[in-house]
This record gives C-alpha cells, structure tokens and sequence, in this order.
C-alpha cells in the first residue's frame, strides 16, 4: 500500500504536536482523521484544539471529525470509536498518542499526579485498543501504534522519574501483550519512539523553552515514520519497538537535516533510547554548507 487514502484514523491527543502531525500526514493522502482529544477551549501555554486541527486536517486534504474525549473515560471512549465507525464506515489504524508527564522524583510526585499518568498512558492507551479491535478485525490492514519507547529495563530511566518511567512503559507493555494476542487476527502492534526530543509545545514548556526546542526535531520524522509503518502489510511488521530514524533509514530515507528545527545546532537525545541503538546519521550541529551523511 503506496498511501493512505480514504483510510481512516483514531488519533488520541490529536489536537497539536505529534498527534496532530500524524494526521497532517494521512490527510495529504485524503484519508479520514478522528481527532480524539481533550481540548476543546484554547489554552496559550499549549495551542491548538480539536476543532482548529480538524480544520487543519479538512486543509490538508482530509476529512476531520473532532470528538472530546478523555480516554480515562470508558463511555468517552467507546462512543467517540462507534461515532468515528459510523460516519467513516470503519476504522483502520488506531494511534495511541495521548500522554501525560511528570519528570518528578519519587518524593516530589503526588499521587493524583501518579494516577493521572497511569490513567491515560497506560489504561488509556489499554482501553483504546482493546474496544477498537472489533472495528480493526475488519479493516484491510489494521494498524495500532503507540508513541511509546522500547522496553529498555535500565535504572536509569527509572531513577529521576519512577512514575513517568512506569506508565509510559507501561504503554509498551500493552504493544508486547497485544501484538501476540491480536497476531493471528491480522493486526499490526506496535510502537514508535523519537531518538531525540520533538518541537512541542508540551517540549518546550516541560524541558527548557526555545533552547530545547533548537535542539529538537520537527513532529513531522514521527508523522513520516508513522506513515511508513501504516502503508506496510500490517502482518509483516507487529511487535516491533521502533526508533524513527533507524526505522526511516531501512526504508530508504537518507534526508534527515530537514527535519532539524536549527541545524546549527546539536540535537539533544531523547528519554528511553537503548544505548545499542545508534543513529543513522550524525546528531551534531550541520556546519554550514554541509550534509548530514550517513554514519559510515
């Protein structure tokens, strides 16, 4: 499958930043976008809701159908998942982007804190899929993919932040159960993470404002990634805990300066990323007049 049109998407958190990247992406091929988020008042710390990416989509080349949900919610979310089958005629690939984070140690983290990224990362992300497989069973090429990082079982990613750690790999569990259990159905699991930080606003406000976001890529290396893996033969590629540009680079992308919010910058690495995965091109700042090669 060369594109995505009149596919249809379930993004979670898809209101701004990676979510609504992701379905930029499938809109320029005229597929349909279920933007499934919270937002629906504009907030000036995080812009962007979800009728204003709908809007954004139906530019895009796509069709938008804005929906409020919080996925803590089962009611929210089994309706907006029988709305979206109804007015689109199905659903083919589920994303699990929605997230929450705290970057706090054990002692500064509070258990409403606690409960909230468990509920929406790791539940939320459970119940999603779990209660879109039966309109997954009937799609062509069925995809679930979570933005969720490689199970890596190092103290490290634990030690500065227990609770964060914990629900965002827990969302990577539900990759490692539900791949095996939905093989034999046909549908694709699996899981994308960013080998460096990503230009978000959720970035820039967590991680240290613009100098943080010069040293980040662009949403869009997930959003492409993110394509690649859907237009792929979902009984070919599941289970899999990929890293975007390893993943772009087996495919065939060699161009990742463009990506780069300022060259002349070093890219700063992203939480999670096993020490054995090594970038396909160099993270330091491009001088100018030259490319970002390969690694030899």
């Amino acid at each position: 499958m060369s594109d995505l049109t009149g596919k249809t998407l379930f993004i979670t958190g898809a209101s701004r930043g990676i979510g609504l990247a992701i379905g930029l992406r499938a809109a320029r091929d005229g597929a349909n976008v279920a933007i499934a988020a919270k937002t629906a008042e504009p907030n000036p710390k995080l812009p962007g809701t979800i009728y204003s990416a709908a809007e954004e989509i139906e530019k895009a080349g796509g069709k938008a159908l804005p929906l409020m949900v919080d996925v803590r919610e089962e009611a929210q979310v089994r309706g907006a998942l029988e709305e979206t089958a109804k007015k689109f005629g199905g659903i083919d690939i589920v994303v699990n982007n929605a997230s929450a984070i705290s970057l706090t140690d054990s002692q500064a983290t509070d258990m409403k804190r606690f409960d909230l990224m468990h509920q929406i990362n790791a539940r939320g992300t459970f119940m999603t899929s779990k209660f879109a497989v039966p309109c997954l069973e009937k799609s062509a090429n069925p995809h679930i993919l979570m933005l969720s990082p490689p199970l890596d079982m190092k103290e490290k990613w634990f030690a500065a932040h227990t609770a964060y750690s914990m629900a965002k790999f827990g969302m990577s569990l539900v990759v490692l159960g539900l791949a095996g259990e939905l093989r034999r159905k046909g549908i694709a699991v699996n899981a994308l993470w960013p080998r460096t930080t990503i230009a978000t606003s959720a970035i820039r406000n967590l991680l240290g404002g613009d100098a943080i976001m010069r040293a980040s890529r662009t949403p869009e290396i997930l959003a492409d990634a993110a394509h690649m893996i859907f237009c792929t033969e979902a009984k070919t590629l599941t289970g899999q805990f990929l890293i975007d540009d390893t993943f772009m680079f087996e495919n065939g992308v060699r161009d990742f300066d463009r990506y780069r919010v300022d060259p002349s910058v070093s890219l700063a690495p992203d939480f999670f990323v096993p020490d054995e995965s090594r970038p396909p091109v160099g993270l330091a700042k491009i001088a100018a007049g030259s490319g970002n090669l390969p690694r030899p």
